[in-house]
């Protein structure tokens, strides 16, 4: 698959989800009602909303001119990684940390691998991808892992928040 294509598809996507999420949150408004109801959920639009801008930064930039998704990218990974810690470290400090919230330094590796090859896109050619291949199976895992995160806040959320 063309990489531009792959960048157009994947950012649609990643939007979609960021409105769906909101279509969620709006039925159960409860969540909202809580700090930790809202840090959950404005985590999960992030997990959606910063792959998707790295997406939309990638049809910018392309192959043509490099340096505007590899500034684009450092950038948001780097918002990315400060706010997943940010959210790890609430989470174990208010004793609410599941199985996703105890394991969310994965994103933040992620993140700060996404920012590694923005810097230094040349570390990709040992793997035999183009840097922008290399960042897309980055965001791809980013992704998966917003999805388990998802499926944790509907599983483990409080029954009053659900009413």
């Amino acid at each position: 698959m063309d990489v531009s294509t792959f960048y157009a598809l994947f950012s649609a996507t990643c939007f979609t989800l960021v409105g769906l999420w909101w279509t969620v949150v709006q039925r159960y408004e409860a969540w909202l009602r809580s700090p930790t109801g809202r840090r959950d959920a404005g985590g999960i639009y992030l997990a959606f909303l910063l792959p998707a801008l790295m997406g939309l930064f990638a049809q910018i930039g392309g192959t043509t001119s490099p340096h505007i998704w590899r500034a684009s990218f450092v950038i948001v990974a780097a918002l990315g990684c400060w706010s997943t810690l940010r959210l790890l470290q609430r989470a174990h400090a208010d004793g609410d940390a599941g199985t996703f919230a105890r394991h969310r330094w994965i994103a933040a590796v992620i993140y700060a691998a996404i920012a590694v090859l923005g810097v230094a896109p040349e570390l990709a050619k040992p793997l035999g991808v183009t840097p922008l291949q290399a960042e897309a199976t980055l965001l791809i895992l980013l992704v998966a892992l917003a999805h388990w995160l998802v499926w944790e806040f509907m599983t483990h959320a409080e029954p009053e928040g659900r009413a």
